[in-house]
């Protein structure tokens, strides 16, 4: 075999070196070399054949439905666009323990298909402990391999030419062209470009999973984000039992759906109806509780608000979020100050979302300043009451989209009253739900108390 020739590049300012330095000495930064292939002969495994591709006319191009592999979830079913595309790759990231590779392997054992899981992380008899703990369903077809070896997995998937093949995770594996250690940006470069010519090849789907970093990024280089073809996040608090699903890429469907999941005994379990879950069920009414109806991609579901306004014991007042942004708390508590003359500049304010559910939809504003004021007052709200609006910096309510699909989801769980901007186009149709249309939040407080 011909020598591979490599070359260090700076991941900062890509200045070339022909041999390690621990310093560039162009932008002066410390340890950001890193050997990269710059010409490769030939390699362990040939995969592309000579097929020759000409310039066509656009309007010659055919098109039609892609071939997709329905799985056993239907809330990955409903994020990916209705299934596994063929040929496809989709990179999934999250925190460690969050679930990625249970939610994997329970798709392996679930699915009537030829699935190859391959695991770089945990042993054969590990990765078989944990499947008769998710489930009693065996899948006689779901074959494991653990190696690590990019060279010797795409040689025994040729060989078993599996129905969708799984790696978990990317940045333990490594190819031999390369001298540099696993999970390098290089070996996570080549590696996925190398499954990602297989699965082009072979048209069999490949579902990557991706370690993230501190910072929430998913680890290696950012252009593997841009090779694959679906980018998923499993993001939840391990502390809490519910586990979001988000896709913030999708070649073949829309990046607008939601999955949802709890993390029980067994594994993860589906979750139908979010709304009847995430809302407490209350014996009495209590103070600083309020419901706000918000809208996850296309999905409506119900969210439970709580905030807890008490005088400041030390000189500062704290600010603290859970589940929302703490600047928006910030500015929602400006509001109320200068445009209403609520004087909450010298109370602790506490606001959580129930649930360990994180979410940035504006529509929850509404919501969060009847908490506010509610606690403030020491006042409840009636638990059959429910918000959808965005706050203004002036204190108007501002409309908000899809309201039509807000307002079912309420009047579908039984609630009595939803208060919304009258700004919204709300349809002519009539709801069995009563439509409270307030512009600004001193009405909203008269209308509210």
């Amino acid at each position: 075999m011909a020598k591979i020739k490599t070359a260090y590049y700076c991941q900062k300012c890509g200045t070339q070196y022909p041999q390690w330095h621990g310093q560039c000495k162009n932008c002066g930064e410390w340890n950001t070399l890193v050997e990269e292939i710059v010409e490769k002969k030939s390699s362990h495994y040939d995969i592309l054949g000579s097929g020759k591709q000409k310039i066509i006319n656009i309007t010659e191009v055919e098109t039609g439905t892609e071939i997709r592999l329905k799985t056993v979830s239907e809330e990955l079913n409903r994020v990916l666009g209705g299934g596994i595309v063929l040929g496809s790759v989709i990179l999934i990231g999250g925190e460690p323990g969050i679930g990625k590779s249970t939610l994997l392997l329970q798709l392996a054992l679930k699915m009537k298909k030829k699935i190859l899981y391959v695991s770089g992380e945990e042993s054969a008899s590990q990765i078989k402990m944990r499947a008769d703990r998710i489930t009693d369903v065996q899948n006689p077809n779901c074959f494991l391999y653990t190696e690590t070896s990019i060279e010797k997995i795409l040689m025994e998937a040729k060989n078993l030419q599996p129905d969708l093949m799984i790696v978990d995770s990317i940045q333990t594996l490594q190819s031999q062209l390369l001298e540099s250690a696993a999970g390098t940006v290089s070996q996570i470069r080549e590696c996925s470009g190398e499954l990602i010519k297989f699965a082009k090849e072979k048209n069999i789907p490949v579902i990557l999973v991706g370690h993230i970093t501190k910072d929430g990024q998913i680890a290696g280089p950012k252009v593997l984000e841009h090779m694959v073809d679906v980018v998923l996040n499993f993001d939840g608090d391990r502390n809490h039992l519910f586990r979001l699903l988000r896709a913030q890429k999708n070649r073949f469907g829309s990046t607008q759906e939601i999955g949802i999941y709890e993390m029980v005994t067994q594994g993860l379990k589906e979750i139908k109806n979010p709304s009847e879950i995430l809302i407490t069920k209350k014996f009495e009414e209590l103070s600083g509780n309020a419901v706000a109806v918000t809208l996850e991609g296309n999905r409506p579901m119900l969210l439970e608000i709580q905030a807890l306004v008490s005088t400041a014991v030390y000189g500062t007042p704290q600010r603290s979020c859970t589940g929302f942004d703490s600047k928006r708390l910030n500015m929602l508590l400006a509001v109320l100050e200068k445009r209403a003359g609520f004087m909450l500049g010298a109370k602790d304010v506490f606001l959580n979302i129930t649930g360990g559910i994180k979410t940035d939809d504006p529509a929850l504003d509404l919501a969060v300043i009847a908490a506010v004021l509610s606690s403030n007052e020491d006042l409840a709200i009636s638990e059959k009451y429910c918000f959808a609006g965005e706050i203004g910096l002036s204190g108007e309510i501002r409309p908000i989209p899809q309201i039509e699909q807000r307002i079912s989801e309420a009047e579908k769980l039984g609630y009595e009253k939803i208060f919304v901007s009258n700004l919204n186009k709300i349809p002519k149709r009539k709801f069995g739900i009563r439509i409270e249309e307030v512009s600004k939040i001193e009405e909203f407080h008269e209308k509210l108390f």
